[in-house]
């Protein structure tokens, strides 16, 4: 039986669909990720295990295969992990499979079981929402992700063995909310006190006042 965990590829701020498949099946004992992966994403297969063990799960003595599909679409970054080692749990029955089919996954996984931060949360959500689906993502990038919209499901775990009890109904997560900072505690600079360089700080504030791009040069001696 093949369990399927949905994930994303980045091209630029785009996040594009990808579909992890995992096969455990009679064979030679391991792991193989096939699918066009670069090398942070065939290195997963060390962190998933790792994470699997350290929350109390033995892989299986077969051999597992993880294709990422479309197979001709460059994978790349270390937030495979996570739907990785999900599909594995659902294809060793650990995990109900039937429960990541509402979920777009992503998230980098710590040998001790811990679920990492990753970069594009934000897009994978917005990608997730307009599929009508939901979004599982590391514990930090869980206010960020919950700009994507209001009512979208989002679970955002600490650790493998918490995504496994919410599944199992044993722990509930609650949903992050939204973060916006305070403007106001933020110790800021500001240019009244910057004394002199009158044509720069003029150019600034143009360049505010108007909505303008700037572009830093910095020269190295």
């Amino acid at each position: 039986m093949v369990s399927r965990v949905r994930t994303v590829a980045f091209q630029g701020v785009e996040a594009v669909p990808v579909d992890v498949q995992v096969l455990v099946a009679p064979g030679k004992v391991g792991m193989g990720i096939v699918g066009l992966a670069d090398k942070a994403v065939t290195e997963s297969r060390e962190r998933v295990q790792a994470a699997l063990h350290a929350s109390g799960l033995s892989m299986p003595p077969k051999r597992v295969t993880v294709n990422l599909a479309p197979a001709d679409l460059p994978k790349e970054g270390s937030h495979y992990d996570l739907p990785i080692a999900l599909g594995l749990m659902a294809a060793l029955g650990a995990i109900p499979a039937d429960a990541l089919q509402r979920f777009v996954v992503l998230g980098e996984l710590s040998l001790d079981g811990l679920v990492t931060p990753v970069s594009g949360v934000l897009p994978a959500a917005m990608s997730a929402n307009a599929l009508g689906l939901g979004l599982i993502c590391p514990e930090g990038g869980g206010s960020e992700a919950a700009w994507a919209d209001p009512e979208m499901d989002i679970l955002a775990p600490r650790s493998l063995i918490q995504i496994a009890n919410h599944f199992r109904g044993t722990q509930r997560l609650a949903r992050p909310e939204p973060v916006q900072e305070d403007a106001s505690a933020l110790a800021l600079p500001d240019l009244r006190d910057i004394k002199g360089q009158t044509v720069p700080k003029r150019a600034l504030e143009i360049a505010a006042a108007g909505n303008h791009n700037l572009l830093r040069v910095c020269y190295i001696n």
